[in-house]
Parts: C-alpha cells; sequence; structure tokens
C-alpha cells in the first residue's frame, strides 16, 4: 500500500511532463515498481522492497531536476530510458561513463548483453546499473549495458530493445558509428551470436562469451523428439549458423571457458566457419567453467580493441549476404527485396571491382545493390548476366523473372501482395513493430470459441507484461481510429460475430471463417471448437500486418532456456479448442503451415487429406 501510495501520488507530475523528451528517463524507474507490484516480483521482501523505494526516489529527483536534466551530462555509472516504439514502453539502459572521456568528441561503444536471470526484474536491472560495471570497462569508451527486455536471450523485442537503446544513446551521446562492439557472455554470449549474425554491420566487433548459437543440438533433440516441422523450419529464424557468412565482414570471435559445458556454442559456430572454409577465432579460457578466465579476458579485450581501432568497413568489397527471410534482410551495402521460398537458405555473394559489381545469387528474386562507388556506367553482373545501371542510381534494384535480371525501378511499389521486409510473417513477426491490441466488445457466435478468446487474450497481454517488461497497448473494435489502423500492427481477437473489425477483414483473408465452419482451401474444420490463428497484411492498410487470434505463440514451457524461445507457429494455424490451452500450445494445432511468396495458401495446405 506504502508503494502504491508512492506512485500515486507521482502520477500527476508524470501526466504533466508525459511529452517532456527525457519522461522515459523518470518512467522506467516508475514502471519497475509498478510492473513488481502488478506481477507480485517481490522475490525477497526486504530487499526488493528497499530497490522499489530507491527507484521511487530517483523518479522523484529525476522529476525535480527534468528541466535541467543533469544526469544527461553525467559520467560514471548513469541509467537512462527511451520509449519503446513496439508498445510504448519505457525500457532501460545502463551506461558506464569514463571519468576522463573526452565526450567532446566521437567514442567508441561496447554493447554489453547481461546472462540469464528469471528473476531479473527491471528493479535488479537498474540497481545493477546503477551500482556496478560490470566486468567490461575499457578507460577510453563507453559502455552500454543493455536490457533487452529481461530474459528472453536478445530474441524478437528483446532485440529489437538493443538496437533502440543504441539508438538513443547514440541520439544523447557523440557515438563513433564505425566503433561500435557488441559482447556478451552466457545468455549475453547466445545474444551476441544472434544479434552478430543477423546484424554485423552495426558493429565493428563481436564477442560471443559461452551461450548456445542453434536450438536442435543445444537441446540434444533428436528425431524422434523433434516438434511438427513447421518449428523445425523455423529454428531458421534465429539460429546464428544459418546466418555464418554475414559475420565473415568484421571480427567475430567466441570464448569458452575450458570446461564449461556451453562450449558447444562456440563449437557449433566452429562447424559453420570450417563449412565455408574459415577458421573461427575461438578464445579458450584454461581452468575455468562458466566463467571468465581474467587473462583471457584481457587477450580478448586487446582483440577487440585491434577492430576499434581500425573501426567497422564502411563498404566491404568482398561480401555475402545470407538469410532465411526477409526480416533479416540486408548487410552493408546489398539488400535482399525478394526471395523465391522463405525459410531456405539464401544468398547474395558480392565482389567489387571499382565502379562495377558482380553478384552470384541463391534463391534471390529481387536485390538492391548501393555499393558507393557505382556509377552511370556502371555494370552489375548478376549470375553471369550484364545489367547496365544507366539512371538506376544511387542504389539501384534488379529483380529476376524467367531466370533474367534486369533494372526495375527502386521506388515503384511492387505489384499484388508479396513477402517483403516487415511483412513476411511469421505470426510472432506482429510484435516487432508498433502493435495495437483490439479486442472484441460483442460476444463471439460459439460458447466454446468466446471461453477460449477471454482466456487467450488476457493470457497474452499478462504474458507480455510478465516476460516483455510492457504493457500491450489495447482497445476494443468500436474503439479503434484510422489513424490507429494507419500507425499500427493489429492483434485482432474473436470472430466475425464479435470483433467489427474481423468481420470487415475476414473475406478478404485466404482462410474463410463462418459462423458454422473454417475453410482452408478444401479442408474444413467445425467452428464449433476450432479457431484460426494467422498473420496476413491488413486488408485496410496493406503496409501493416493484421493478427487473428495470436498473441505470442512461444509459451511458458519454452521459458526453462532462451534457445526454446522461438516461435512455435507459422503463418496460419488452426487451433482444435477441445484441448485447453497450456504451458505449451493454445489448444491441439489441427493445421498450420505458410502462406507462399504471394500470401497465398500453399497448394500442399489447400488440399483435403
Amino acid at each position: 500500500q506504502r508503494l502504491t501510495a508512492a506512485l500515486a501520488a507521482l502520477a500527476p507530475r508524470l501526466a504533466a511532463a508525459a511529452k517532456d523528451p527525457r519522461i522515459a528517463d523518470v518512467r522506467i524507474f516508475t514502471k519497475a515498481v509498478e510492473l513488481a507490484l502488478q506481477d507480485g516480483e517481490f522475490f525477497d521482501a526486504v530487499k526488493d522492497a528497499a530497490l522499489a523505494d530507491w527507484a521511487l526516489t530517483e523518479a522523484a529527483k529525476r522529476l525535480d531536476q527534468l528541466a535541467a536534466a543533469s544526469w544527461a551530462a553525467q559520467k560514471g555509472l548513469v541509467v537512462r530510458g527511451y520509449l519503446s516504439p513496439v508498445d510504448g514502453a519505457a525500457l532501460p539502459y545502463g551506461l558506464v561513463i569514463p571519468e576522463k572521456l573526452d565526450l567532446t568528441r566521437p567514442a567508441a561503444l561496447y554493447v554489453w548483453l547481461h546472462g540469464r536471470d528469471e528473476r531479473g526484474t527491471d528493479l535488479h536491472f537498474l540497481s545493477g546499473c546503477a551500482h556496478s560495471r560490470g566486468e567490461v570497462h575499457p578507460d577510453d569508451a563507453i559502455v552500454l549495458q543493455a536490457f533487452g527486455r529481461g530474459c528472453v536471450g536478445f530474441k524478437a523485442a528483446g532485440e529489437l530493445d538493443v538496437l533502440d537503446a543504441i539508438a538513443d544513446a547514440q541520439a544523447q551521446y557523440r557515438i563513433d558509428p564505425a566503433r561500435i562492439v557488441l559482447i556478451g557472455f552466457s545468455m549475453g554470449g547466445a545474444g551476441a551470436k544472434h544479434l552478430g549474425a543477423h546484424y554485423a554491420d552495426h558493429f565493428c566487433a563481436i564477442s560471443c562469451g559461452a551461450g548456445f548459437a542453434e536450438t536442435a543440438h543445444y537441446n540434444k533433440l533428436t528425431p524422434d523428439t523433434y516438434p511438427p516441422p513447421w518449428e523445425q523450419t523455423l529454428w531458421g529464424l534465429y539460429d546464428a549458423p544459418d546466418y555464418v557468412r554475414n559475420t565473415f565482414a568484421v571480427q567475430f570471435s567466441c570464448y569458452s571457458g575450458e570446461k564449461d559445458a556451453q562450449i558447444q556454442g562456440a563449437r557449433m559456430m566452429e562447424q559453420a566457419y570450417a563449412a565455408n572454409g574459415r577458421t573461427l577465432r575461438h578464445f579458450i579460457g584454461p581452468g575455468v567453467a562458466h566463467q571468465y578466465n581474467p587473462a583471457t579476458l584481457k587477450e580478448i579485450l586487446a582483440y577487440v580493441h585491434e577492430a576499434v581501432a581500425a573501426g567497422r568497413p564502411a563498404a566491404p568489397e568482398n561480401l555475402t549476404l545470407q538469410t532465411r527471410t526477409l526480416r533479416y534482410d540486408r548487410l552493408f551495402w546489398l539488400r535482399a527485396e525478394g526471395l523465391e521460398h522463405h525459410w531456405a537458405d539464401a544468398r547474395i555473394d558480392a565482389q567489387a571491382h571499382g565502379a562495377d559489381v558482380a553478384l552470384t545469387t541463391t534463391n534471390i528474386t529481387r536485390l538492391r545493390v548501393a555499393w558507393p562507388h557505382l556509377g552511370a556506367a556502371s555494370v552489375v553482373t548478376v549470375d553471369g548476366q550484364k545489367v547496365a545501371i544507366g539512371a538506376g542510381l544511387p542504389a539501384p534494384s534488379l529483380t529476376k523473372a524467367d531466370g533474367k535480371w534486369s533494372l526495375v525501378d527502386a521506388k515503384a511499389p511492387v505489384a499484388g501482395l508479396r513477402k517483403v521486409h516487415g511483412l513476411q510473417g511469421p505470426i510472432d513477426d506482429v510484435f516487432m513493430g508498433p502493435f495495437l491490441v483490439v479486442l472484441p466488445s460483442g460476444r463471439a457466435a460459439q460458447p466454446r470459441v468466446q471461453r477460449w478468446v477471454e482466456f487467450e487474450s488476457a493470457h497474452f497481454r499478462t504474458r507480455w507484461s510478465g516476460l516483455m517488461r510492457g504493457e500491450a497497448r489495447v482497445k476494443t473494435d468500436q474503439e479503434v481510429t484510422d489513424a490507429d489502423i494507419r500507425d499500427y500492427n493489429l492483434v485482432l481477437w474473436g470472430d466475425a460475430a464479435s470483433n467489427a473489425l474481423i468481420a470487415r477483414v475476414a473475406g478478404r483473408l485466404p482462410i474463410r471463417w463462418s459462423d458454422q465452419e473454417i475453410t482452408v482451401g478444401s479442408r474444413h474444420f467445425s467452428a464449433a471448437d476450432h479457431v484460426p490463428a494467422l498473420i496476413f497484411p491488413n486488408p485496410l492498410n496493406p503496409t501493416r500486418y493484421v493478427v487473428i487470434n495470436s498473441g505470442l505463440t512461444f509459451r511458458e514451457a519454452s521459458d526453462r532456456t532462451n534457445s526454446l524461445q522461438n516461435p512455435k507457429l507459422p503463418d496460419w494455424a488452426v487451433i482444435d479448442l477441445t484441448k485447453d490451452p497450456d504451458g505449451e500450445s493454445p489448444g491441439a494445432i489441427a493445421a498450420a503451415g505458410f502462406f507462399t511468396e504471394n500470401w497465398e495458401l500453399a497448394a500442399e495446405d489447400a488440399t483435403a487429406r
């Protein structure tokens, strides 16, 4: 009651300052206490209550100083925050700024990814950043301690938090973009592998201490224990070895304690490197298990410092973009804009020679080249075919039709629906951008559907709060505005009878749903005890998603290891409600699949079985 009263006392001041550009530096403290109270996160009643008191005191101090914002010029240990575009949450990050560092000159930035802590709430993270500089603290650089939304392996919205925190720090301080280092240990080492492989061109050096690299081998899965085929396919979203060639453009290394079982993750990266004719730089800490050997850490930091001194290359002449999805579509001056098939290996191997570029592709239908030395007389050779660039500068797009590559207007919209970056699925991708949960104002046509929607929509909001450390935006279907449809991915719950937004889009989706049945091609399911879950470009605004009846598809059973916090459903599914939701799934999965590159039902999914 005391903490609730203290929050209530601060509420009018927070509301009055809501539009202040530094309000997130205050809200990180009050939100931490709000979540602790809401979700019962006082694991040690005395210590955690003291942390909450400290956080509210810090919030009050910053409100008092908001005009001057003295902490923005502070050195030493500083806690900052920003408002996430995903859900509007105030998310924290810590900074370690050496006292003697000249902030008038662009500084190197070391981004530290922390280890796993299931009880590592906002309060604990804030306190840790405010009172400890951590294991890595060079005297000639700023260290950013990333939150990653807590304990999600720096995946999903957690990976966006790392990137957004870096961007916020760049807006607040003079950061040299060519001298940003990614480094982490344990869960943070896994995060460094993942972010490093998917966003390699953001960093001059990537140092991965322990941590998993992929899903199946780390969890000792065998064919008899594999999950459904679509879930196996979706391992390709995060498994770092599937993106290994991206890391060849920058300094990439791994560290393992000699006695650490998690050396397995580095061994997987070694194998991926060897398969491509490369040797991974792998530091081994003698005599230790799951920790840094101090002497080896010094070697690692000296190695990283070499990359910091050299700076990230602006435009490597030799480059491979490797991906399995257009969610991860770019590397330096290359961009994949269309795939033949999502979730299969796709590559653009590039070699630049002066003003000309030679490309070899696999599983690519459209690409963009932004080699900085292209000129009007340049020739881009793609898969042996020469394409004159002419007026296509500065970043020409090329497309393949009937096996032939040609120049295309990069600004021209793609005809019809097509999977593109940010509109490629799977269902969980809706939470990689600003989203709005839309609850039904009416009742579903079927009682069992009504009960399921009530439970699952509430479950998602609770899970988002507890796991992703934010609060989902929520409206009813009657409250949604044209601006909401313009600005947000919509997560719609209910059916056409209960939710007016579902009624508006239902007839324009590949899966049809009436009061009596769900139709997937020539397959039929009773609407009395089934619901569809799917993602699709919103027919009311095709630049945003619409999702029907799904939250995060990885549920509580996946939280035992961050390596399992991966999507469990593809682009669409039919859920059998005769099985109640549990920690594994929202019900029995009667059918599921991926839409084609044109957002249509795949032929094999549209056929009765």
